[in-house]
């Protein structure tokens, strides 16, 4: 009998089932969670927990367990349960420019003055972000051409930053023979703009996310650290439809007629962050919707909320094809698939622009849009809303 009891725990689908079980659920009180236990069952002394069949919903807001049972007699796992108030956000969806000055200059190429480059000879590189010069916080790309010219070809200290990490260098200036001026040998950016899409508006503390990935230089791909940054009201004039091989594109104007909406705090993996001057109004769901962390989240039917043309925020239909349990912050949550045939009739599916698109399913914001398959436009990968939540909770934390 114990022999056959022990190939069961090994081998049985509900023992392989509850092998992938996580051992910490993250539940908000009063919505209802499916766990894949078999035909084991659920259980519990914890009189604010109710248990049906394989279903968990909370009353209360606290630390809690939650046994899994042999046909009720014989403990099997024991689950931790993190039970939140439940939070509303006011889904976002319509389009943003973003206008960001970086924290430093970043290097975008080395090049040759009088026959070398002093900042390759000083090792700097593609990538690095140049802070100080001599102990002087460098602000733009002007103020670093300005600070080079005083040095007047005496040598200089530059600190710089390479992948999260300080260093610093000795770099002499050379003059160009041709203009008369004083170089480093470097080509550098201070800025840049674009195109995006707001994922979510908290009214409790007037903060959005929005884009779901980083912001990066297209010419070394490197994050670009924020000095100020601005969020713009966008309009759509175009749209570039995705193929295979080609991802689409979002073409917006918001630079020339600025509508300031607020301001860009962070720029991080999982996304942009800021302060909203103003409330954001949705008008698909003006009293906001709950969220609904990974837990909740199910592969089939859900939508997404985007601009895609002058006609403004729309829903459209998605399907949840893929989803992963993830312990830690990442992009790649889960994988969705526009079958709304207006959609894919005005983008081909989803293109650049509509990063940061909120992801609803079962009357819950779950997610946000952030990357596309570049061999199926139909395609692409959302991350789970808690962990902007946690990215922007981590800012007002360090503030």
């Amino acid at each position: 009998m114990a022999l056959l009891l022990a190939a069961w725990m090994i081998f049985s689908p509900t023992a392989r089932a509850l092998r992938a079980l996580p051992t910490t659920y993250r539940l908000t009180v009063g919505q209802n969670y499916q766990v894949d236990t078999g035909v084991a069952v659920l259980s519990s002394q914890d009189e604010t927990l109710q248990l049906t069949g394989n279903s968990i919903s909370a009353h209360e807001t606290g630390e809690k367990q939650v046994s899994i049972d042999l046909f009720g007699l014989l403990p099997l796992r024991q689950l931790r349960l993190s039970v939140d108030e439940e939070k509303r956000l006011i889904p976002g969806g319509s389009a943003v420019g973003v206008a960001l000055a970086t924290k430093g200059v970043l290097v975008v190429g080395v090049s040759d003055v009088a026959g070398r480059s002093p900042a390759q000879s000083a090792g700097l590189r593609a990538g690095d972000v140049i802070e100080h010069i001599d102990g002087q916080e460098v602000t733009d790309s002007a103020h670093l051409t300005s600070l080079v010219a005083a040095a007047n070809g005496s040598p200089m200290t530059v600190t710089y930053r390479r992948d999260g990490a300080q260093k610093t260098a000795r770099l002499t200036p050379m003059q160009d023979t041709s203009s008369g001026l004083w170089r480093i040998g470097a080509w550098v950016r201070d800025s840049t703009a674009g195109v995006g899409t707001l994922s979510y508006y908290d009214p409790e503390n007037k903060t959005y996310g929005a884009l779901g990935h980083a912001i990066n230089d297209g010419d070394t791909g490197k994050l670009l650290p924020v000095r100020t940054g601005t969020l713009l009201k966008a309009e759509i004039v175009d749209v570039r439809k995705g193929q295979k091989g080609t991802p689409g594109e979002l073409r917006g104007t918001f630079l020339k007629d600025q509508v300031v909406l607020g301001t860009i705090e962070e720029n991080t993996n999982l996304g942009i962050y800021g302060t909203l001057n103003t409330p954001y109004v949705n008008s698909l769901y003006p009293e906001g919707l709950p969220v609904g962390y990974q837990e909740s989240v199910t592969t089939g039917p859900a939508t997404i909320l985007s601009t895609v043309d002058g006609g403004g925020m729309k829903e459209y239909q998605v399907e949840i094809i893929q989803k992963s349990r993830q312990l830690s912050p990442g992009p790649k949550s889960m994988i969705i698939k526009v079958t709304d045939e207006e959609l894919l009739q005005k983008t081909g599916g989803i293109v650049q622009g509509m990063s940061g698109s909120p992801i609803i399913q079962n009357g819950r914001i779950i997610g946000a849009v952030t990357h596309v398959f570049v061999d199926d436009a139909t395609q692409g990968y959302g991350l789970y809303i808690e962990w902007m939540l946690g990215t922007a909770q981590a800012m007002d934390n360090a503030a």
